[in-house]
């Protein structure tokens, strides 16, 4: 059973920092394509950032020179530090692990951290 379980949310000002994490457990992270995903009130999940086991990033328009993601492969963590905090980057951050395989794709999502950004 694949577990991802997040930390590092929180409030904080414009401006300033904070740094997600993301534990997985289970045999697949190094296989995985890891991504973080965001959800703010009203909105649809969107990608963040993502990360895969050669190291090839992706980043949201939104958060580019902003946000950088990593991974620590001997610890099964993924990390999101994000710089220079804007309140519209409030929202309920998700960790994705993506897994392709036979016969289908596999999602995992863990539960989730809010992070506000207050003005």
């Amino acid at each position: 059973q694949v577990q991802l379980v997040e930390s590092g949310g929180g409030l904080v000002q414009a401006g300033g920092s904070l740094r997600l994490s993301c534990a997985v457990s289970g045999s697949i992270f190094s296989r995985s394509v890891m991504g973080w995903y965001r959800q703010a009130p009203g909105n649809e999940r969107a990608l963040v950032a993502s990360l895969t086991s050669s190291g090839s990033t992706n980043y949201a328009d939104s958060v580019k020179g902003r946000f950088t993601i990593s991974r620590d492969n001997a610890k099964n963590t993924v990390y999101l530090q994000m710089n220079s905090l804007k309140p519209e980057d409030t929202a309920v951050y998700y960790c994705n692990a993506h897994l392709r395989t036979y016969p289908r794709d596999l999602d995992t999502w863990g539960q989730g951290t809010l992070v506000t950004v207050s003005s």
